[in-house]
């Protein structure tokens, strides 16, 4: 598969102080990309207003939201129109915050509605303008993508929860851990992905043909990865995350993938974390 990168430096989704060194995250994964395939979306400098949504920072989200969409058009257009091109192509988003991953699994889901939605984050990304203990959209992504999202920002289609997996998942807020009981949504521990078999047999249980891959850089063992701004204890190793993308790429299409949340310490620290990323970037793009 020849892959395209859309490269979105967004921070405004985040709720940590260290959200500015997204940008120096998006940066130093873009210098290891080829030019010619990779697309930069250009970011509001501001911050921006909430706009009484209860997310903070919400017209500048808008803005990288339709500016996201409009870059994913382009490319898709370049390839034939659609996430699986004539020439097998399929854009990866490189974040910047989970936020930006709105856009793309929408963009995703307009041309391949089938497609199951995989989460490799340590969080749920649940939460709702009401329920969110910080007002952060990267917090609410995935319940923004199920239709319970902040006024302004409508997926089509709504992602029916079935066709959701969570994976590596094991930070929630109350909130998060309610509506996953209540809704029967598949989570798998990082116990759980040792075997990537168990989770292939999670996604086919969908009944998706194709699947999106999310991949908060969180979802990993603090011990593999520096560069994240919320480390969460007994994660994955870069080893069993790439097997298990792997083992989905054998089995289903791809319709799209996004990589997110790399704020190293300070650009010169990028080296250290960027061996482990671009393994990621080799299992989606195989």
């Amino acid at each position: 598969m020849a892959a395209r990168f859309v490269v979105v430096p967004a921070w405004q989704g985040s709720g940590s102080s260290r959200a500015m060194r997204l940008i120096d995250g998006a940066e130093a994964i873009r210098g290891d990309l080829p030019a010619a395939a990779t697309t930069v979306v250009e970011i509001p400098a501001g911050a921006g207003e909430s706009l009484e949504t209860g997310v903070h920072r919400f017209s500048s989200i808008a803005v990288i939201v339709e500016a996201t969409d409009a870059a994913l058009r382009e490319v898709s257009a370049g390839i034939g129109g659609s996430v699986d091109g004539p020439s097998g192509n399929v854009p990866i988003v490189i974040g910047g915050d989970c936020g930006v991953e709105f856009a793309a699994v929408r963009h995703a889901l307009a041309s391949a509605p089938q497609t199951a939605l995989v989460w490799f984050d340590a969080h749920g990304d649940l939460n709702t303008p009401e329920s969110s203990p910080s007002g952060a959209f990267h917090g609410m992504v995935v319940r923004t993508l199920l239709g319970d999202g902040p006024p302004g920002l409508a997926p089509a289609p709504v992602i029916d929860p079935s066709r959701v997996v969570f994976a590596g998942t094991r930070a929630l807020d109350d909130a998060e851990a309610e509506y996953l009981e209540a809704g029967g949504l598949a989570v798998l521990s990082p116990a759980e992905l040792a075997d990537p078999q168990g989770l292939v047999d999670a996604v086919r249980a969908t009944g998706a043909t194709s699947v999106y891959l999310h991949v908060d850089l969180d979802v990993l063992d603090p011990s593999e990865i520096d560069g994240v701004a919320f480390p969460e204890p007994f994660g994955v190793t870069t080893a069993q995350l790439t097997a298990a993308i792997r083992a989905l790429r054998e089995q289903f299409p791809l319709a799209g993938a996004g990589i997110t949340e790399f704020a190293p310490s300070a650009p010169e620290a990028s080296v250290d974390d960027l061996p482990a990323i671009l393994r990621i970037v080799s299992a989606l793009v195989r």
